[in-house]
C-alpha cells in the first residue's frame, strides 16, 4: 500500500514527539545516574533498556560493552536493574567483600519458579535457613572429601569401560578411524552421575537394551530441562508479556516439569522400596543418604527438596564435566608439544602398565596445568549464575541499589591480560609452555 503525502504528513507530529519524549527520558536517565554516582551505561530504549544488546553469545557481547564502559557498568534488563562486572578484583569485591549483600538469587525467574520446585532448589533458593541448609547437605553429606572418595571405585570402573570400548571399537578397524566422542563422554558423565545418585547404569553394553533406552530418554529429558532452564525468558525482565507466551515456553516448562519430576519420584520409590537399602550399612547411593535423612527430618527433607536437589547436580554434574574433557583433548590434540610434554609427565610418574587415578592427580603439576588452563579458556559457565543485591551497597565505587541483578563475566575475567590468570590458576608458573597461552 502507497502512503501519500498527506498521510505522512499526519504522521509526523507523532513521530517527533516520540522523539523529544525518548530525548527527555534519555537525558533525564542520564542526569539521574551521575547524580546517585550509577555505574556507567549505554544508551537505553524505552521499557526494554538494553535488552537487544545482549547477543548469542552473551559473554562476548558482555565483554564487548566492557571494553567500551570499563570492568564495571549497569544494564537496563526490561523492568530489572542489572551490574556487569568483568575483572577479577570487581569479582572478589562483590563475591568476597559483599558476600551476603549478594547472596541472593533474581526473584520471579519463571524457570526458577517452575523446574526449580517452587525456588526450592541450591541453585534458586533466596538466602536463609532453606539455603544454609542445603549448602550443609551438599558440602558434608553428599560431596565432602570422604563421601566422594567412596565413589571412587565407581567413577574407575567407569573410565576403564570407556577406555576398552574406545579400543574395541578401533581395534578392528585399518588404520586410523573417527570416533564421536561427544557422546561417549556425556555416557561417562552420566553413568558416573547415576550411579552416585541412584546405583543405576544407564549406558554401554553391559547396561542391557531396556536400561539403554531409558538411558537414551532420560538423556533427552536432562537436555531439555537444562536448555530450558538455562533460557533466557522475555517474561522475567518483562512480565507484562506473561499473558502473551508467544513461544510456548511456559507450557514446555511444565511439560518438562512433570516429566523429570516423575522420572525422579521413581527413583526415590525405587530405593525407598529396596529392601537392601533399609539397612544402615547399606546406604550408599546419595538418594539413600537423603532418605535416612528424611526418616529423622521428614519436613525438612521432603521428596520434593530430595527430587530438586538430586534434578541440581545431575543437571550441573554431566554436561558440564563432558564439555570439559572434550575441550581439554581438543585442545591437546591441535598442540602436540604440550601433548607430547604431558605424556612424558604421565609415563614418568605413572608408568605404562596402569591407567592415571585420581591418586595420581597431584604428582602431576602439568597435567593440573593444561586443566586449570581449559577451565580458564572455557569455563561450563562463560557467565556465573546471577546474584541480586539485598541492600543497597557500593561496588568499584559505584552505588549500586537494592534489588539490582549482578552478572559476573567469568570468561572476560579469565581472559583479562592484568589478571595474569596462568600465575593465578597454574602454580608453579614454570608448569606450562608459553604456547599454550596461545590456544
Amino acid at each position: 500500500m502507497e502512503i501519500t503525502i498527506a498521510q505522512a504528513l499526519y504522521f509526523l507530529p507523532t513521530i517527533f514527539l516520540v522523539l523529544v519524549i525518548y530525548n527527555l527520558l534519555t537525558k533525564s536517565s542520564e542526569a539521574k545516574r551521575r547524580r546517585t554516582n550509577l555505574p556507567p551505561s549505554p544508551p537505553a530504549l524505552p521499557f526494554i533498556g538494553h535488552l537487544l544488546l545482549l547477543k548469542q553469545p552473551v559473554h562476548r557481547a558482555l565483554q564487548n560493552l566492557s571494553n567500551k564502559y570499563g570492568p564495571i557498568y549497569s544494564l537496563k534488563l526490561g523492568v530489572r536493574n542489572a551490574i556487569v562486572v568483568s575483572s577479577p578484583s570487581l569479582a572478589e569485591e562483590c563475591l568476597n567483600r559483599n558476600d551476603i549483600v549478594f547472596a541472593n538469587r533474581p526473584n520471579n525467574f519463571l524457570g526458577w519458579k517452575i523446574i526449580g520446585y517452587n525456588y526450592k532448589t541450591m541453585g534458586a533458593s533466596p538466602y536463609g535457613p532453606h539455603w544454609r541448609n542445603l549448602r550443609r547437605l551438599s558440602t558434608v553429606e553428599l560431596l565432602s572429601a570422604a563421601r566422594l572418595n567412596s565413589f571412587l571405585p565407581v567413577r574407575r570402573d567407569e573410565v576403564k569401560r570407556l577406555v576398552n570400548g574406545l579400543v574395541s571399537e578401533v581395534s578392528g578397524r585399518p588404520g586410523f578411524g573417527h570416533v564421536a566422542m561427544r557422546s561417549r563422554l556425556v555416557d561417562l558423565s552420566m553413568n558416573v552421575m547415576m550411579r552416585m545418585v541412584a546405583g543405576k547404569r544407564y549406558f554401554g553394553t553391559e547396561a542391557g537394551e531396556g536400561r539403554c533406552g531409558e538411558g537414551e530418554r532420560f538423556k533427552e529429558l536432562i537436555r531439555e530441562v537444562f536448555e530450558l532452564s538455562a533460557t533466557s525468558n522475555p517474561v522475567d525482565f518483562l512480565p507484562a508479556m506473561r499473558w502473551v507466551d508467544f513461544s510456548g515456553l511456559e507450557k514446555r516448562m511444565w511439560e518438562a516439569k512433570g516429566k523429570i519430576d516423575g522420572f525422579f519420584q521413581g527413583l526415590i520409590d525405587e530405593r525407598r522400596n529396596d529392601d537392601g537399602a533399609k539397612d544402615a550399612t547399606e546406604r550408599k547411593t546419595m538418594i539413600d543418604t537423603l532418605l535416612s535423612l528424611q526418616e529423622s527430618e521428614p519436613e525438612t527433607y521432603s521428596d520434593e527438596i530430595i527430587k530438586g536437589h538430586v534434578m541440581t547436580m545431575v543437571l550441573t554434574g554431566t554436561d558440564s564435566s563432558a564439555a570439559t574433557i572434550e575441550w581439554a583433548m581438543s585442545l591437546l590434540l591441535n598442540h602436540p608439544k604440550i601433548l607430547n610434554k604431558a605424556r612424558a609427565e604421565i609415563d614418568n610418574i605413572v608408568g605404562n602398565n596402569r591407567l592415571v587415578d585420581e591418586s595420581d592427580y597431584v604428582k602431576l603439576p602439568y597435567l593440573q596445568g593444561i586443566i586449570n588452563e581449559t577451565l580458564r579458556l572455557y569455563p561450563p559457565a562463560p557467565t556465573l549464575v546471577p546474584h541480586q543485591s539485598s541492600e543497597d551497597c557500593t561496588v568499584g565505587g559505584y552505588s549500586v541499589k537494592k534489588g539490582t541483578m549482578l552478572i559476573v563475566n567469568a570468561w572476560a575475567i579469565h581472559r583479562d591480560p592484568a589478571a595474569e590468570p596462568l600465575e593465578a590458576l597454574c602454580k608453579p608458573r614454570d608448569c606450562i609452555d608459553n604456547a599454550f597461552t596461545v590456544m
